[in-house]
């Protein structure tokens, strides 16, 4: 079964056995022109050999084009599931064919995530198989593998006119036929009624991370991304503003800003003074690593990870009776922004409702932003009116 390892740190000459010291102390002294980083994933096979065309994938991708460490995470992860299913074919990674990479994405079709056992949804295959793709068409370029039936473009089907705005090496692996058609879902935002339920059944810190994406509509990574001298802590004697203006970093290492109103400052505030303080000094006093300034940190002093909070939201949505995900809470920023805006701009205001909601969720192009406008465009309650004028009366 093929592994992911991260790589650590170097110790200290002082953290390891006398007899190799020497060696410690000349290990740290080597100079490295390209170092990966500690967290740095390396794939190993079955065998625990390293996969070096993969890790050479990722290497160019954090060292050379600067990609976020979470990204290249992310890109293991869909690599090491593509060679765990070659290895329990026994087939090369170099030797996989058109066969392969469909039987791989129809096994997807059929069972069950192990991880989650939820069954996959569309946009999760093809993202899958698009990363295979990426990455053999990598390997022929870079010579690590010869005329690869999955690098080619052959095997594709014509396109409709409305690809052709995207970006052509996108629109070659999107147009692929091992790329399963993929129709757009509108957003599904949870009612106010539903916020407030799931937020009462949250424990700190993960109902003030929710409060934090309803209220800014910020991406969960943004969230856990922020520390201390993000966030200003109100202070005491001065008159409080009814907002604050925070600058973030966003995906792709954009920066941008959100507003922070004072209620939820307040909650930051009282968070830090009472929560975090006594976690930190709990860990302290264990002699626990204690995250250096992150603002969102657990009972043990470390920093809130990503598929934790995740995995506590599905657990309070389902207590609601609802299924709620990080991505539904910015959602339901956006929707609730982008209906009031529009409340607005009918009643005379000189704004455009979607480009303000486009900047404040840092959304690249306005396509993207126009699905909260269709998703608030779609009125319920109409609609089960229409579907109810269809029922036959009964005779």
């Amino acid at each position: 079964m093929a592994r992911i390892i991260h790589k650590g740190e170097l110790p200290q000459p002082d953290e390891v056995p006398p007899c190799v010291r020497a060696l410690a102390a000349a290990a740290s002294g080597i100079r490295v022109r390209a170092p990966r980083p500690a967290g740095f994933p390396l794939l190993f096979g079955n065998d625990m050999q390293l996969i070096e065309p993969a890790v050479a994938f990722l290497h160019e991708h954090l060292i050379e084009r600067a990609h976020t460490l979470d990204t290249v995470r992310t890109y293991a992860e869909l690599l090491l599931d593509w060679f765990d299913a070659l290895e329990a074919k026994d087939v090369r990674w170099a030797e996989a064919d058109a066969v392969d990479l469909v039987a791989y994405r129809n096994r997807m079709l059929k069972e069950p995530s192990s991880r989650t056992r939820r069954p996959y949804s569309v946009r999760t295959i093809n993202h899958r198989v698009q990363c295979v793709l990426r990455f053999y068409e990598w390997a022929e370029r870079h010579r690590w593998v010869k005329d690869s039936p999955l690098a080619s473009a052959d095997a594709n089907f014509t396109v409709s006119s409305a690809a052709s705005r995207v970006d052509p090496r996108r629109r070659e692996r999107d147009r692929s036929i091992f790329v399963l058609r993929q129709f757009e879902s509108l957003p599904r935002p949870l009612s106010g009624e539903q916020v407030l339920e799931l937020l009462a059944r949250l424990q700190p810190p993960y109902d003030l991370i929710a409060r934090w994406q309803v209220y800014t509509g910020l991406r969960v990574s943004e969230v856990l991304r922020l520390s201390m001298n993000d966030v200003p802590l109100s202070a005491r004697d001065d008159p409080e503003p009814e907002y604050r203006t925070i600058e973030v970093l966003c995906k792709g290492r954009k920066r941008g800003v959100v507003i922070a109103s004072a209620s939820l400052l307040n909650d930051t505030d009282h968070f830090c003074a009472i929560y975090r303080k006594a976690w930190c000094n709990r860990a302290a006093r264990r002699r626990s690593m204690v995250a250096d300034d992150a603002l969102f940190i657990n009972d043990r002093g470390v920093r809130v990870r990503k598929n934790t909070y995740q995995h506590v939201l599905r657990a309070g949505g389902a207590a609601c009776g609802f299924k709620v995900t990080s991505h539904q809470l910015r959602a339901t920023f956006a929707c609730m922004m982008l209906a009031r805006l529009e409340q607005l701009a009918a009643q005379g205001a000189a704004i455009d409702p979607l480009l303000i909601v486009k900047i404040l969720l840092h959304h690249e192009r306005i396509e993207t932003t126009d699905r909260y406008l269709r998703a608030v465009a779609v009125d319920t309650h109409t609609l089960v009116g229409i579907l109810d004028s269809l029922v036959p009366e009964p005779k």
